[in-house]
């Protein structure tokens, strides 16, 4: 695979990792803390949507900062204003023409990214690239469909499943957070220690969470979240060592049951990845 085709498949995947990083937690409530947490597994599948605003630090791959509204109702859609500050991504982008910051739309089937005035020029004007999720599966095999599961089922429910899993989470206190009274709750995800006997997931939860975890290299995640008095997530952190470096991700949430609305872009403005692949594959020229 050529470097232009690999810096691709990276963008893919990291643009899909600043959706799963804003919607892979929630929260808990005030007093059991496995009671509260299927508490707000409750509340979160009732609003359904909310507005966030995050940072993302992932390895060498990259850093980023992202904002944003997404609706988890059916499948996850949203919008997100993306900008990476650091890392191997964010030169990427540069080497592309590129300023690093970018729009992405998130569709129930796949996203698409505005890559900006360095891609037009190499495109015939088009700015826009989408993604199939089933395509991406396809090309990066394993990882690819993994992706795909996560994109396709990815809720704010998941970052709970983490703490009923980790077996040990508890109540750190009440804090403040951004001038909302919140409790503090955390978890240290031990992916060795996973069973059954001390955790709130099934066998068939616990399977697939340590296959997640697994992939990308992480044997331990220490989980942070601020809940309000309405059992909503205010705030999540997320803590880990990855095969890439170490992950971190602060996320903050807001105006829960916010409407999100989604419009692809133009047919004439968008190229598929496949198509560039396929460019690439018979002219043997770069796509970026």
């Amino acid at each position: 695979m050529r470097t232009s085709t690999v810096r691709r498949v990276g963008l893919a995947v990291a643009v899909a990792a600043a959706l799963t990083s804003v919607t892979s937690c929630s929260g808990a409530e005030k007093f059991d803390p496995i009671a509260a947490l299927r508490q707000v597994q409750k509340k979160t599948g009732g609003v359904n949507s909310a507005k966030i605003e995050g940072t993302t630090e992932m390895g060498t791959l990259m850093s980023m900062k992202q904002t944003g509204a997404v609706d988890w109702s059916d499948g996850l859609t949203g919008t997100m204003q993306i900008t990476y500050t650091g890392g191997s991504m964010a030169d990427a982008m540069k080497q592309s023409g590129g300023s690093g910051a970018m729009e992405a739309r998130y569709y129930k089937d796949g996203y698409a990214v505005n890559m900006g005035d360095g891609f037009a020029q190499q495109s015939g004007g088009k700015r826009w690239i989408s993604y199939e999720y089933a395509d991406l599966a396809k090309l990066a095999g394993a990882s690819g469909e993994a992706m795909k599961q996560q994109m396709q089922n990815a809720t704010p429910n998941q970052g709970v499943q983490s703490l009923l899993a980790s077996g040990d989470v508890k109540k750190v206190g009440e804090e403040d957070v951004r001038g909302v009274r919140t409790t503090h709750y955390a978890g240290t995800l031990d992916v060795a220690g996973l069973t059954e006997k001390n955790s709130a997931l099934d066998a068939a939860q616990l399977t697939e969470l340590k296959k997640q975890l697994d992939e990308v290299g992480i044997t331990t995640e220490q989980v942070d979240i601020w809940v309000d008095e309405n059992d909503l997530l205010v705030k999540k952190t997320e803590r880990a060592k990855m095969k890439t470096g170490e992950m971190n991700s602060t996320v903050y949430y807001s105006d829960y049951g916010t409407k999100v609305s989604v419009e692809k872009p133009s047919a004439g403005d968008t190229v598929k990845f496949t198509d560039l692949m396929k460019q690439q594959q018979k002219t043997g020229a770069p796509t970026g």
